[in-house]
């Protein structure tokens, strides 16, 4: 809708799900102002990936301090990419160690950190964020709704 009524010009999508965006790729392939990012579980669902824009499937068991740097890395190399006025952000919590589909193992500070480190960086460039919450298969139920709000933590934060 924003694209079809001129709002905007460029949208970036950053799909930090522990699965692949397929559907978000295969929805926006042919859609030039429209470009998506992925950072997934490499042996996790889909088994048949569509490809993103960037896709950057991570190794099971991958945990705090490398799926940071990596993020960190990518992050000012899709601001170089072009001007966004917009990203949408999918905050998976499923990366979650203790998340019984995941495969990667994130802890809370590990989840905390990741979103200051995506709300700050666009912050910093002055692009708008819209982030939703996704993914997260725990029958803890309590422990759960706590990792989803963590987005809403930190974004009020930085209100």
């Amino acid at each position: 809708v924003l694209l079809a009524e001129g709002a905007v010009e460029n949208i970036l999508v950053v799909d930090l799900d522990v699965h692949q965006g397929d559907g978000t790729a295969d929805i926006l392939k042919d859609e030039p102002r429209a470009f998506t990012f992925s950072m997934h579980g490499e042996r996790n669902y889909p088994a048949r990936k569509i490809a993103s824009d960037v896709d950057i499937a991570l190794p099971d068991g991958t945990g705090d301090a490398a799926y940071l740097d990596r993020l960190g890395a990518i992050l000012p190399e899709l601001c170089a990419r072009r001007r966004w006025d917009i990203v949408f952000y999918n905050a998976g919590v499923d990366v979650h160690a203790e998340d019984r589909l995941g495969r990667l193992t994130l802890t809370d500070n590990g989840l905390r950190s990741r979103e200051e480190l995506v709300i700050s960086h666009f912050r910093k460039a002055d692009v708008p964020l819209c982030g939703v919450i996704g993914g997260g298969y725990s029958s803890d139920v309590p422990a759960l709704a706590a990792r989803h709000a963590i987005l809403f933590e930190v974004a009020a934060a930085y209100a």
